[in-house]
């Protein structure tokens, strides 16, 4: 067996020969149709409770996908995936292809954070597939949620970011590798710099693209933020010749359609964009307002925002509910609810007080609305141990580039500011026109790719940044002005 498994790691390459032997040991060949066919797959396992070394473990499961180069680098990148909820080797395929520059040199290694994806992930997957699923309300969410936790056969005080990144650590080691690159994205990023806190020997440069720092007291700014992002596609639609003609006074249109459905809320009959069902839907401005933020993550599918709205002032909302269906493709789901409210109610919410939210929503677009779901469930949700020591900055030197989106409805720029005044060896880069984590741009990529090569900030080739703007509003069914210029993304 180890022979063959050798020989599997020497066809698809890319490790240095201390690192095949020792990988090969511990890993084989992916079978599964959610993995690429040339990774590598495996779990290491862990004491749910660290501290006691006792009761449950739990198997992190691990993908790695290995460099394309016989003579690759030894120091890997290890991809930190978002949410928090999302399993990073669950997204192996997608990362496969998004980083292949990055895989030509090193291997990329991904592991689902423990209540992630395969690593006894702690799901709330909602299984009615009808049009009910756009008239969720506040007290049927609480109740499913509830429902789940019931389930659960874990100890959610155990699923914190310090005690994972512990974990990390251990698969690190257990890999064989000694130095490390690391790559975080939204939530992503606290890991990532928990992980450089308390781990920092073994990084050798890391990414943090749309930060979302220790400190941030999720989801207190998210109305403030969001509302800074949906201003500056009023203002950009305002700006832009042809949006301002097909859709004049935007931003005032749907202010008054909120207002309107606030009042009244709107029964239509609709077509499940995904299923074909028809039957009626109630749509009020909380579904509105969620559909909205969640489209602002994406300038493409924002570009989609004004007429979209101008046919839900007729009363036909069936695009708003296409929009909705953005994210559901039918496949399996990435976002395992149990392991979100684990941390944001044991990191953030004992740090957000009812005067906190009143100030920060008041006068806001979205702010009643936004995340009401986690606010709500953190009043019952099981809460773990966070050190004071957790909340301040993370001071280091470790060469770190961070990016911010300049659209970012959840990490706008201002977090990545913050954060690098306390990282020495740190660059921040602002990409225009670009929402949710900006290493998803073909600039931001072709940057990441030349700082992790370069193992420094200085002297680093940004000039595609300046090239990059948002994508053209759709004035017409058939698309944007087709007399408007390329987006270079």
């Amino acid at each position: 067996m180890r022979r063959f498994l050798l020989l599997a790691a020497l066809i698809v390459g890319g490790c240095t020969q201390q690192t095949q032997l020792t990988i090969t040991d511990r890993l084989q060949p992916c079978t599964g149709d959610d993995t690429p066919t040339d990774a590598l797959c495996g779990t290491f396992k862990v004491f749910e409770n660290r501290a006691t070394k006792q009761g449950r473990q739990i198997d992190l499961n691990i993908v790695v996908l290995p460099a394309l180069r016989a003579d690759a680098a030894p120091d890997p990148l290890f991809f930190l995936a978002g949410g928090p909820g999302q399993g990073a080797a669950k997204m192996s395929k997608m990362i496969r292809e998004m980083y292949r520059r990055v895989q030509t040199d090193r291997d990329i290694v991904l592991v689902d954070q423990r209540g992630t994806g395969k690593s006894h992930p702690l799901e709330c997957i909602d299984q009615d597939d009808s049009l009910k699923v756009f008239m969720e309300t506040p007290e049927s969410a609480q109740a499913k949620l509830k429902a789940c936790l019931a389930g659960y056969d874990a100890d959610l005080t155990q699923y914190t970011t310090t005690i994972a990144m512990d974990d990390l650590d251990d698969v690190r080691a257990h890999l064989g590798y000694d130095k490390i690159n690391i790559y975080g994205g939204s939530y992503g990023t606290r890991a990532g710099l928990v992980y450089m806190r308390q781990h920092g020997e073994h990084v050798r440069t890391a990414v943090l693209d749309g930060l979302a720092p220790t400190n941030m007291r999720l989801p207190l700014f998210f109305p403030r933020d969001s509302e800074r992002a949906f201003n500056l596609l009023v203002k950009d639609c305002e700006s832009d010749e042809g949006c301002r003609a097909a859709y004049p006074n935007f931003g005032e249109r749907f202010r008054a359609l909120m207002a309107r459905l606030e009042k009244a809320p709107a029964t239509v009959t609709v077509t499940h964009p995904r299923t074909g069902e028809r039957g009626e839907v109630r749509i009020d401005a909380r579904l509105v307002a969620n559909v909205v933020v969640m489209v602002l993550y994406s300038p493409v599918a924002s570009a989609l925002v004004p007429a979209i709205v101008e046919r839900a002032e007729q009363n036909d909302f069936q695009g708003m509910l296409a929009l909705a269906g953005l994210n559901d493709s039918g496949g399996e789901p990435n976002m395992s609810a149990g392991m979100q409210l684990s941390v944001i109610c044991a990191e953030d919410a004992p740090r957000i007080t009812p005067d906190d939210t009143a100030r920060e929503t008041a006068g806001t677009l979205f702010g009643q609305y936004v995340m009401q779901m986690q606010r709500d469930a953190c009043a019952f949700w099981p809460r773990g141990s966070v050190d004071a020591a957790f909340y301040e900055p993370v001071s280091s030197n470790i060469p770190t580039l961070v990016m911010s989106g300049e659209l970012d409805p959840v990490t706008p720029p201002v977090w990545g500011e913050e954060t690098a005044k306390h990282l020495s060896a740190s660059k921040h880069i602002v990409m225009p026109g670009t929402g949710h984590t900006a290493g998803g741009t073909g600039c931001g990529m072709r940057v990441i790719k030349a700082f992790i090569d370069a193992g420094t900030t200085e002297n680093l080739d940004t000039t595609c940044v300046a090239g990059v703007r948002r994508p053209p509003f759709f004035l017409t069914p058939a698309g944007p002005d087709p007399r408007r210029g390329g987006t270079t993304r």
